[in-house]
């Protein structure tokens, strides 16, 4: 039984050079500058309900409504901060990403990067 060994394809593109480039360095500038700073205030959002229901139970007992209290309502905001996220990272990266990882994904596939 004989086995032939296929070479990997090559790789014609300098991709050291692709990272270095401005349009690359601008995309990532992008991303982390919104996705840092997002997570930075979701996580501090988090900590402080979860603070909240640890060292004051008889401020997320406060009745809201009915049977409905502080803590349900923290809670339930909880999931509806990460929809909101959600929904603005998608509009922030249609907006301010994909141009310009296409760009950069069009000069690779074009040969020009």
């Amino acid at each position: 039984m004989s086995t032939t060994e296929s070479s990997p394809p090559v790789d014609t593109h300098d991709w050291e050079k692709v990272r270095s480039s401005a349009e690359f360095q601008d995309l990532r500038h992008r991303l982390r500058s919104f996705v840092f700073p997002l997570t930075g205030v979701f996580l501090a959002w988090y900590l402080t309900y979860v603070l909240l229901a640890s060292y004051a139970p008889s401020f997320m007992a406060t009745k809201v409504v009915g049977n409905i209290n502080v803590g349900l309502v923290f809670g339930l905001l909880q999931f509806v901060s990460t929809f909101a996220i959600t929904a603005w990272y998608v509009r922030y990266a249609e907006r301010r990403l994909d141009p310009l990882a296409g760009k950069i994904r069009d000069e690779i596939q074009g040969g020009s990067a």
